[in-house]
């Protein structure tokens, strides 16, 4: 009686530490900064239908976004006192082409909301 009480605190005592050990290793990733949203909708300038396939991305970078069937886009971001946003015709010819357009974001909050117009090339 007395080893299968010992055995099941050496086991217990065990498994306590294989899962320490793993969480110390392979735990989840910390987020210390605060998050920017950053939303809206791409259109065309002269027909004002939304379009679908504009790259949508933060300068310097490698996070982007593309529009959907209604020119919506949507991601998280750091939050950050300056933001260069470009947004890009990568399909061209599929949905008319559209000339490349940067926008600047200063004075942020927690959210945003772009509704940008593209001219036609």
């Amino acid at each position: 009686m007395k080893k299968n009480w010992l055995r099941k605190i050496m086991g217990g005592l065990s498994f306590t530490s294989a899962m320490f050990i793993f969480q110390a290793c392979y735990g989840t990733p910390q987020d210390y900064g605060f998050d920017l949203l950053i939303e809206g909708q791409v259109k065309s300038k002269t027909s004002g239908l939304p379009i679908n396939g504009i790259k949508v991305s933060i300068a310097e970078s490698i996070q982007y976004s593309l529009t959907d069937d209604d020119g919506q886009f949507s991601f998280y971001t750091e939050l950050i006192d300056t933001v260069k946003i470009m947004f890009e015709d990568i399909d061209s010819i599929q949905n008319g082409r559209y000339q490349n357009k940067d926008t600047v974001l200063t004075g942020i909050s927690d959210k945003i909301f772009l509704d940008i117009n593209l001219d036609e090339n």
